[in-house]
């Protein structure tokens, strides 16, 4: 009896271990093939798992990602939220006069028709402020989330009412995720951001103009290497290396730009 309750003890933990070791959902959409081997490099700087965990993004949710570019994130947020959730890509408008913009978009939208079984239910609305401003239906979103596009809408003068928007696209409870480029506490901050970095001060007032209350912030995408002071801003450093083979060594051990990641709360 007792050789029979040690082998089912010893199965019992080894199904404990077994159930441990299984990836969670978003871990598998991090690891999906559906990444590129580039976008998966860059995870040593973007620390998605624990970025996403730290918003509470979870696979049930309605979820608002705001200009998401080529899809970095998307590229994780749709399969992670596909069955069970919602994703809303806000990006640029396709009558945009930047060619940039449509440039982009072209891009996004070819991204997610290649891959149907992947992005088949990713909804995308625009933000091409200040006329096209409905990121989402309001009071929708349980997570609203911006990665390093805060100072691109400082650029154009469009921060408060993209702020705003975001507001009005969340429901009470609410949370709004915000990773940027981060500025020096030593250095005032240029409204027009022409650097590239933002303080977390002018963040947080940014937020808190718009009705949102600070909740709290991580180090998780810090890096205390980057100074910040560099002839192409922060597009110096990678990924852009903007000088190209110029101190390009130089650059490539700095890394990618210091960022902060903060998250406010829409009041009940």
């Amino acid at each position: 009896m007792k050789h029979i309750l040690s082998a089912l003890l010893l199965v019992g933990s080894f199904s404990m271990a077994y159930a441990v070791e299984q990836p969670t959902a978003l871990q598998q959409a991090i690891a999906g093939k559906q990444r590129s081997v580039e976008h998966k490099q860059r995870d040593q700087y973007r620390h998605p798992q624990q970025t996403l965990e730290f918003f509470g993004v979870k696979d049930a949710m309605t979820v608002v990602e705001v200009w998401p570019g080529e899809g970095w994130y998307t590229e994780i947020l749709a399969p992670y939220l596909r069955d069970k959730g919602k994703l809303y890509a806000a990006h640029f408008s396709a009558d945009a006069e930047q060619p940039y913009f449509q440039k982009g978009l072209q891009g996004f939208v070819k991204k997610l028709k290649d891959q149907p079984k992947i992005y088949d239910k990713v909804e995308l609305t625009v933000l091409q402020p200040p006329k096209l401003m409905q990121l989402a239906p309001d009071a929708s979103a349980d997570r609203v989330l911006s990665f390093r596009n805060v100072h691109n809408w400082m650029k154009s003068d469009q921060a408060a009412a993209v702020f705003n928007a975001m507001y009005k696209a969340l429901k009470p409870g609410g949370i709004l995720g915000i990773v940027e480029h981060r500025n020096s506490t030593l250095k005032s901050q240029d409204t027009s951001a022409a650097s590239g970095y933002v303080s977390e001060d002018y963040v947080i007032a940014l937020a808190r103009n718009a009705g949102f209350e600070f909740l709290d912030k991580a180090e998780i995408n810090a890096n205390s290497k980057d100074t910040k002071d560099y002839p192409e801003g922060v597009w110096t450093l990678p990924p852009t290396l903007r000088l190209k083979d110029k101190d390009r060594e130089k650059y490539l051990a700095i890394g990618e730009s210091d960022r902060m990641t903060i998250k406010f709360i829409k009041p009940k």
